[in-house]
This record gives structure tokens, sequence and C-alpha cells, in this order.
């Protein structure tokens, strides 16, 4: 079967319906995970069934652009560079030359013996377009040069791939550069920069036979053609690109047409792709066609589409931002080459750097557990370009290029592939914390792992250093939603101490277990806790963890917290009296936020402690729209200004705040609450109201993250010299109703109770 013959070098095959039922199997299995003992889970999610552990090939020294692979396992790359070097070689060591095209072997990622080099007179020259025939006996390249291997050409060529020669009898004049190819057996259709072809007018796209002879065929376009398909029947052609008229049509960035004539068959009215969008490539699988969009602007689309080949219309489309390069189909799963990141807009992972390989379901934008990346790297840069599948050996490959110098961390330029196996990457090791509130009753929380390619994972936990497992579970995770998981051990007595370590598996590979936590099991309740607990806190952060990631949540929302930039962890004396820790902020760069995104509070309670001498304030809990950067929307705060006075705002037509007439940056623990509810706003500090208003019963409306520590301050009155507290902080809770007076101040009371 062949796999890449078409536009930049990719086309798919897909088994649809069964990705389907997939999604089906994977939703039984989450709902399975929920209940203790789950069953294991598998190497790979289904319906993803390509690995996430790059594999060491060969490398460039500038962009790949294009791809095509062969049925022989053979894998064709073109772009801007001038060498190749092996996979761990420093750039500029153990080079050799490979002038804007190379050939690898598809199961090793080693170069083979097909050496070519596409020059130009005078400029830089580029390979933009690769695609095979069908009877993979000639690759046709396209892009800017003048010569291969000394050949004259004109920004067309056809390889003879027997004997990796240019073909000397295919010789046709486009005048500008080719950046789409595909090919049938007795046509080859081009789309680019150019506007004549073989001295025939054919603006962006054209069509010549295999002999190198124009033929009638027109799709003239009013501005680039980037992308080139071919339908499974080879009954249209698939156009994609910046264009706004195919023939006359008004169709911007994407149209169908006839593959005989080049005739409109389905165009796309404007708004369908926004004018400041356009198609950068395309793929199909036996039902559908996909798009990869990049935008430029205000209100871009950046993502994909899915479209039935029954009728040319949308199946799907995501709303990520950060442009869309390359899409190819395996199995049902449409892999694509991006710099996505945003995708709150379709309930995926919010603002934050930009991750670059994603998979979705043929059927479903909702995304896939599969997440290798790459790095930005040099050009524009956007990481990857490109992508291109085929088989050998009994494994199933997938090659990305582009511009990246990075991939999964590790220095890689230009290109990198995937398989279908062995996955070798083991999840991360879990954050646990432990806590023992009540007698009898030691529970044991922990941050849900990450698989690069694996979203169900299987939990161990290990008592006392036994090597058997005391409890397992499974639970889903994707990188930027880790929930928490629990469990409470009862096979304890008050005063015992013991110790708990869990690892994490992914039906292949188990992480390392965790370090050992111990805690002596308590002999009474803790009061301070039990209060906060009985007072119905749906968050509730005690800071007791050693160095890691994790604030865990000793309430029953499980909403466990994101330790951001390594803060100061377990400082003592805390702010209540017990085993209990806090947690040191620089000021600067540390905050905590919570993993879940909830929708606006319409009335709620924040309560934490702080312990400061700053005078240059901070944020010290609040709400805001994203989690891993300084929020756009931001409100349902306390704040310290410079002096040290305590301000509580919210957002209700414009900014809203009540202020504490002290100051409270005198070194001391002191305990603040801020309410909202029908009563309006207060602000308590040490058991005592000290600053409220009647008037506004009302917050801005948006999904947000709770937030401590530090986030967006701008605009808001008296704002401090920094938006990041530095201090010390403990304690912190959260509340879905307006605690009254009298639980608080009873909340503060009980700071001395053990």
């Amino acid at each position: 079967m062949m796999y890449a013959t078409t536009g930049r070098g990719r086309a798919g095959r897909g088994r649809v319906r069964a990705a389907a039922a997939a999604l089906c199997l994977l939703a039984g299995a989450l709902s399975a995970a929920a209940a203790a003992g789950g069953s294991p889970a598998a190497a790979l999610t289904p319906p993803v069934s390509l690995t996430a552990d790059d594999l060491t090939t060969w490398q460039t020294n500038g962009i790949v652009w294009s791809m095509a692979a062969s049925e022989a396992g053979v894998v064709y790359t073109g772009g801007t560079f001038s060498t190749v070097r092996p996979p761990d070689a420093a750039p500029g060591t153990s080079e050799r030359p490979a002038v804007n095209f190379a050939a690898f072997d598809a199961a090793s990622g080693a170069p083979t013996g097909c050496s070519l080099s596409f020059t130009l007179s005078s400029g830089t020259a580029t390979v933009r377009a690769l695609a095979l025939s069908p009877d993979q006996k000639t690759l046709y390249v396209g892009g800017r040069f003048g010569s291969v291997s000394g050949v004259g050409v004109s920004n067309i060529a056809a390889i003879d791939t027997a004997s990796c020669t240019p073909r000397k009898d295919f010789k046709v004049s486009v005048s500008a550069t080719v950046r789409a190819l595909a090919v049938t057996a007795d046509t080859v259709y081009l789309g680019g920069d150019f506007n004549t072809v073989a001295g025939q007018t054919r603006n962006k796209f054209a069509a010549v036979t295999t002999g190198a002879a124009l033929k009638p065929w027109k799709a003239d376009a009013d501005e680039i053609g980037r992308a080139v398909e071919l339908t499974p029947d080879r009954k249209h052609v698939l156009l994609g690109g910046n264009f706004f008229k195919v023939n006359g049509t008004t169709s911007h960035a994407l149209a169908v047409v006839d593959a005989t004539t080049g005739a409109v068959s389905k165009s796309y009215p404007a708004g369908f792709i926004p004018n400041t969008s356009t198609v950068q490539d395309l793929t199909t699988d036996a039902t559908g066609f996909y798009t990869a969009n990049e935008g430029t602007g205000g209100g871009v689309f950046d993502g994909r589409i899915a479209l039935d080949l029954s009728d040319f219309e949308q199946r799907w489309r995501d709303t990520c931002l950060g442009a869309t390069q390359a899409v190819l189909v395996h199995d049902g799963v449409l892999y694509s080459g991006s710099h996505a990141h945003d995708c709150a807009t379709m309930g995926e992972f919010p603002n934050q750097p930009r991750k670059h390989l994603l998979a979705q379901s043929v059927d479903d934008p909702k995304l896939l557990p599969w997440f290798p990346d790459t790095n930005d790297g040099i050009g524009e840069p956007v990481g990857p370009r490109v992508m291109a599948q085929t088989d050998k050996g009994g494994h199933h490959y997938l090659w990305v290029g582009g511009e990246f110098t990075t991939v999964n961390g590790s220095a890689q330029q230009g290109l990198t592939r995937f398989a279908d196996g062995p996955d070798t990457g083991a999840p991360w090791v879990p954050n646990v914390t432990l806590s023992t509130l009540t007698p009898g009753k030691v529970v044991v929380d922990w941050q849900t792992s990450f698989d690069t390619d694996d979203g169900e994972l299987t939990y161990r936990i290990y008592k006392d250093g036994a090597s058997t497992p005391v409890h397992t579970t499974t639970g889903y995770s994707l990188f930027w939603d880790r929930p928490q998981l629990s469990w409470t051990d009862t096979d304890v007595a008050p005063g015992e101490t013991h110790s708990y370590r869990i690892s994490a598996g992914d039906g292949t590979n188990t992480s390392a277990k965790s370090a050992a936590v111990s805690t002596t099991v308590a002999s009474a309740a803790q009061k301070y806790p039990a209060k906060v607990l009985a007072d119905d806190a749906s968050l509730y952060w005690r800071y007791d963890e050693a160095a890691s990631t994790l604030a865990g949540d000793s309430s029953g929302g499980r909403d466990n917290g994101f330790v951001r930039n390594s803060p100061t962890r377990r400082v003592t004396p805390a702010a209540v009296a017990g085993p209990s820790t806090a947690i040191g902020l620089n000021g600067s760069t540390q905050y905590v936020y919570s993993n879940k995104r909830h929708p606006q509070p319409a009335r709620f309670s924040v309560e934490t402690w702080i312990r400061t001498t700053s005078t240059k304030g901070g944020k010290i809990v609040g709400f805001g729209s994203l989690a891993m950067q300084n929020s756009t929307q931001y409100d349902k705060h306390v704040y310290m200004r410079d002096d040290g006075r305590l301000v509580f705002g919210v957002k209700s037509g414009s900014a809203r705040t009540v202020t504490t007439p002290a100051a409270y940056n005198n070194g001391a623990w002191h305990h603040v609450v801020a309410t909202q509810g029908p009563g309006g706003m207060a602000l308590y500090v040490d058991g005592k109201l000290r600053a409220s208003s009647a008037l506004y019963t009302g917050n801005e409306k948006y999904d947000g993250y709770w937030r401590v520590g530090g986030d967006n301050l701008n605009g808001w009155p008296s704002r401090p010299t920094s938006d990041f507290f530095a201090g010390q902080i403990d304690e912190t809770a959260v509340y879905p109703t307006a605690l009254s007076s009298s639980q608080i101040s009873a909340h503060y009371a009980l700071r001395t109770a053990g």
C-alpha cells in the first residue's frame, strides 16, 4: 500500500467506524477506572496506535519542508538545508552533503544511497513538495530551483527512483515556486506561487501529464496555492491555500474541483474559514478529508477541520490556537503538527507553552493522549512542517520534518520518527502526600502521573517497604489535567508510623516508585482542619508535601494544586498548631494553581493564612482565567498593597474593592477570609470583619482556576509593586458559600488547638 503520494507527501488510511468503537471502549474503561482495582492500563490508549517515543534518526542542518514515503520503506525529504548528520552529532560535526534533498531508510533512520542536489543560480533554492507516482517509479519534486544535480529544470522535476537520477524527458517551465503536488498514473497536479506553466497562463494551480505536457485543466486562483490532494476515487482534487476565488467562484482557502476539467464542484463561502486564515495542508482517508489551518492577526482559525467525502461538508472542527502545518491519518487517528498553545475553547488545555504534535479521532476533535513534542526551532519558528508514513519490517513509521531542533527534550534537528512499537517510555513518578486527620486512618493522596502516549495508567501503592502492593487502581490523566486520586488505609492504629510509595504503569512500562512518605497515625482529630471540612470546604490545601509539584487537596473536592517554580516546602512554624507545615513564596515567579477549571462562583469564600514583611505587596489568593501564564481575566481575589493593607476585589461592571484600615506585613501569621454572597462583600482578618460593602453581590463571569501566591493585578486600585506575594502561606481553603462571621471567628480561635 502506498501512503505518501500527494500534496506535500502524505496520504492517509483510516478505519473510521473502528475508531468510534474504540472511543466507546475507552469511555467504558474510564468509567471502570473510577472503581478501586480497575483493569490494568494498556500500553497505548485506543485508538492511538503509535508510541510517542522518538526513534534515532539522522538530522538536517536546516528546515525540512516536504516528504514522500514509498511502499519500499524509503522516506524522501526536501527543504532548505545543505547537510545531514547522525542522530547524536552536534551541528557542524560528522556532516555529509545533502543539498535540499535526502533519502532515508524508514526503519533505521539512516540515509540511503540516493543523493541529489537541488540548486539555483542566484538566491536560495528550496524543495517544497514531493510526491510519488502510483507505480513508485517516479518521484516528482517541486520548489524553487533551477538545477537537479547539474540537469537544468524550472521549479519542478521528475526523479527516476530506481537510479536516483533526474528524468531528462520531463521538462516543463513553471514561473515561480511549486508548493504542492498530487499524482495519478497520468497526471501531475501542482500548486504554488506561479502564474504561468509551459508558457501558458495558469494561476496558482495547474496540471501536466506525466510526460510534462500542459493539460487544459484549469483551477485558477487569486492567491497562493499551498496544498493539493486527490480524493480516493480520483474524481476530484482538493485545493488549499491563501486564495479567495477559484475560477472566479468565491471560495476562501479551500475548494473542491473536478479532476478532469478543474471546474469548481464545492466552494466554501466567506467565513467558513476566516479571511485571516489559510489552509496549509490536506490529507484524506476512505471517508473524509482534513485541513491544516494557519491564521494571522485577530479572529483567526488555527485548528483542523474534518469533512466528509460524500458531500464535502464539515464533520467537525477544533478551535485550538497555534497554527497547524501538517496533517496525516493512520488507523482512524488524525495526527497533526502545529504549535498549539490554547485549546480551552474546545474544553482542552488552556493557554500555555506550545505543544507541537497532537492526535484526534477522525470522528471527534477531542484530543487523544498522544503528546510527543518538539520545540519551535529555527525559521518562523513553528516546529513541525510536514508528515509522512510507511511500513517496513513489520512496523508502521510516522516521520515528521520541520524547523525544530529538539524532540522530546533532546537535541534533534529537522527530522524525527515514531512507530507502532515498542512502547519504551514510562509514566512520570507520582507525587504523594499523606494526611491523618482522624484516628485510625491514613489518607494517601497522589497527583496522577503523565505518560506521553497513555491516558489511563495503573497505580500501585506499597506500604512499609513491602514488595506487594496493598492497593491497585487506575486513573485517567493528561498533561494539563492530572486529577488527584485517593485511598484510605484503615489497617492502622493510632500512634503507629507507616510509610507509603506509589508507582504508575502503562501496561508495558512502570515508573520508579515514589520516594517513601511516612506519617504517624492520629490519636485524636485535628480540630482546625476538622472545622474547615465541617464547613464544607470544596478545596483545602495544607502544603504538607516535600519538594514536588503537588499541593494535595484534603477536601472531598480532590482539586489538587500545581506548585510552580519550586517554592520552599515544609516551612515551620506553620499557621496553626499541629504537625502541618506551610509554603514559602519568592514574590516573583512562584505560585499554586488548581488542577480543575471552575465555572464562575456566584457566591464563595476564600480563606488562607499569610506571614510576610514585604513592602512590595502581591496577590495572595484569587480566581484567574489562565493557569500557567498571567490571567487575562482575574478577580475574586485578595491582594496586599505595598503598605501592607489588604484589598478584596471583584469585577462587577468595574473593579469593586474593600480595603483594611490596618497593615498586616509585620512578620506575624494572619488569618484572611474574603466572602461574597447575597449580603455583599466582606473581608475578615484574624477572625474579625475589617472591611465590607453590601452594594456588590456579583462578580465577573468566566471559567477559571483558583490561584495562590500570584497572578495579574493590572488595572486594580493601589496595584502593588509586585503581582506575586513574598512570604509564607498556609491552610488555603475555598468554599461554595459565604461563611458567616461566627464560622470565621471559630476557625481563627482554633489556631492553637492541636
